[in-house]
């Protein structure tokens, strides 16, 4: 009975190292095939060697099946970006399945699934679920936060925007200046409408600049000036369109002002880094003329 205890004890402690080598060369061969995919634009690993004949990509609306198929997707992410860094922060596994922890980091230069070069860098995370066979990349099936990969590509704006820019026009309106000038990039480039006679220091760069050249400037010739009927518009690229009207009196010539304006704002990483005016300078020509 001992010798069968003893038996089984040794059976199973074979099996048990048996799985564990197993999962440590799926993982080996893993890790290294994807390093040289990515970091290295080895696409001809992908074959035979490396995946199965019919390895597959859970994707939706339809799986990508194939190892063509499967060159064919993931060479978007050889030849699309530029100064890539593909790193696996943990990856572990029981009998053929895995789990890959992953960080991509690249420089958008080339045609990324038929988006046009942005120069734009994306830098983010995602999990992988993996199954092998016989060695082989069977399955894979990937997570990660796609609203913010696209919004890092500037094909959709972040969803903060509208609120970043809507705060600074509320700020604007009680007159909290500091409020709106630290809404603003250290290297912001602004620019008022050509016509404008505050368009004479065309581009205003940085936040003291817009201060000195532009707000202290309305604040010192005009009387009452505000902004008014204020709308806004979410953009692509991370772009906001603020569409609203001018009032105030001009103080050297008493006369009135209703004008019809359009702000083109752009935004990166919670701050406004480029200002675009449009106006309808006549008016503002005819109410600064005595």
């Amino acid at each position: 009975m001992k010798k069968l205890i003893k038996l089984s004890i040794a059976l199973s402690i074979l099996v048990f190292t048996s799985c564990n080598n197993k999962v440590e060369e799926n993982i080996k061969m893993y890790t290294e095939t994807w390093d040289e995919i990515i970091n290295s634009g080895n696409l001809e690993l992908i074959n035979e060697n490396n995946f199965t004949d019919d390895v597959t990509l859970i994707y939706s609306p339809d799986n990508i099946v194939g190892l063509e198929s499967f060159k064919d997707y993931y060479s978007n992410f050889v030849t699309g970006f530029s100064d890539v860094e593909f790193t696996m922060k943990n990856v572990f596994g029981q009998d053929d399945n895995m789990v890959k922890h992953w960080h991509y980091k690249g420089t958008h230069t080339g045609d990324f699934f038929g988006i046009p070069a942005t120069g734009k860098t994306v830098n983010i995370e995602g999990v992988t679920l993996v199954k092998m066979n016989a060695g082989k990349i069977a399955q894979e099936q990937d997570f990660m936060d796609n609203m913010l990969f696209l919004q890092q590509l500037g094909i959709i704006s972040s969803p903060e925007n509208i609120g970043i820019i809507d705060n600074l026009y509320k700020a604007f309106d009680v007159g909290d200046i500091p409020s709106v000038l630290g809404s603003l990039d250290a290297n912001v480039i602004w620019n008022e409408a050509e016509g404008n006679a505050y368009a004479d220091g065309n581009p205003y760069i940085g936040p003291d600049a817009v201060l000195n050249g532009v707000f202290a400037r309305v604040g010192g010739e005009w009387d009452g000036f505000k902004l008014v009927d204020i709308e806004l518009h979410d953009m692509s690229n991370n772009q906001v369109l603020a569409t609203l009207r001018y009032n105030g009196t001009y103080k050297k010539t008493n006369k009135a002002i209703d004008a019809q304006v359009a702000h083109l704002w752009t935004l990166k990483d919670g701050k406004v880094i480029a200002f675009q005016q449009y106006v309808d300078t006549k008016q503002l020509n005819d109410v600064t003329k005595k």
